[in-house]
């Protein structure tokens, strides 16, 4: 095989793995169903909620290493990730088929692979199962209020009207991307937390402030879609503020809220998790510098890719954190 047939069939095997994960840059053409159904899913985008679980059951303080709480982990990323995250962006996939017919036209739906009312029935099929595996994690925990539940439904809300008409948080720059921090770190954390432990309002308030960090995570992904934004009237931060400014406050609110989070670590006496959450934000503001800040549009996958595992590494510290000094 020449050298530049292998490089060929490489980079096919890459775009199609990337198809599947639901990333940037995918190829089109995929015929089975399932694969498809997946591709809806966006599976790449489960990991952060899948680590907010995580996190929530560190903060409760109560996790301790038995069959029946790894099992109840388990089905409580499997609601966070691929159902009710499955939902969310098979959703949006819905709501923005006009949109990425301009930006990421071999997406599942502009490319005509996927009839429309098969797009709706897996809508379905992901809500209910979700709000049905969340009342059952409720009653396997044993809580006198269903607190996943109401986390479960109010997720389902925050998903319909960021993606659906007439309300479409995504349209507002700040709305849609709090919307969107918020789900990613707040509500599986405090899923997370609720499912071993009592969610208090302190923990709440911890993880509504952390999801302004998560606000810049959103911001990061608005950029691979300025030009279908600016032609759909979507007010994104890169298409109100420009591009290298809006790279600017979404490092710039990464960083600072991360700050927050460890003063109030401190706060709490746990310098040394503090310590430790610094030292993780050093390597992210570095990597601001090295890809983001210079050239958002090329680099915001590469960043992304490189920065993240620092912040959700912090995440679970905080979470430690949490746990040990019983708040």
């Amino acid at each position: 095989m020449s050298e530049s047939t292998q490089s060929k069939s490489e980079d096919n095997r890459s775009a199609k793995t990337r198809q599947l994960l639901g990333m940037k840059g995918a190829a089109s053409g995929e015929n089975s169903i399932w694969k498809i159904r997946l591709q809806l899913m966006k599976p790449i985008t489960w990991i952060p909620l899948i680590w907010g679980v995580v996190c929530g059951a560190a903060s409760s303080g109560n996790y301790i290493w038995t069959l029946e709480n790894v099992l109840k982990s388990a089905a409580c990323m499997l609601l966070a990730g691929p159902i009710l995250a499955g939902y969310t962006q098979t959703l949006n996939e819905y709501y923005d088929r006009e949109i990425d017919a301009v930006n990421e036209p071999y997406r599942p739906i502009p490319s005509g692979a996927i009839p429309l009312p098969q797009v709706i029935t897996q809508i379905w099929v992901l809500m209910i199962a979700g709000l049905g595996l969340a009342f059952a994690l409720d009653r396997w925990a044993g809580n006198e209020f269903p607190t996943i539940s109401v986390i479960a439904v109010l997720g389902v809300l925050i998903a319909y009207i960021y993606s659906a008409p007439p309300l479409k948080l995504k349209q507002n720059g700040w709305l849609g991307g709090y919307a969107l921090g918020a789900s990613y770190i707040a509500f599986p954390w405090c899923t997370g937390h609720a499912l071993f432990g009592e969610l208090n309002w302190k923990v709440v308030v911890f993880t509504v402030v952390y999801s302004l960090a998560g606000l810049g995570i959103a911001i990061v992904n608005d950029f691979k879609s300025v030009e279908g934004d600016k032609q759909f009237g979507l007010k994104s931060l890169p298409v109100v503020f420009g591009v290298k400014k809006a790279a600017f406050i979404c490092a710039g609110m990464i960083d600072i809220f991360q700050m927050l989070i460890a003063g109030y670590l401190v706060y709490i006496h746990q310098n040394l998790y503090a310590a430790i959450l610094v030292l993780l934000i050093i390597p992210q503001i570095t990597l601001q510098d090295m890809y983001f800040l210079r050239d958002p549009l090329e680099n915001d996958v590469k960043y992304q890719a490189s920065a993240q595992p620092f912040l959700v590494l912090g995440m679970l510290i905080a979470g430690i954190a949490l746990g040990h000094s019983g708040v």
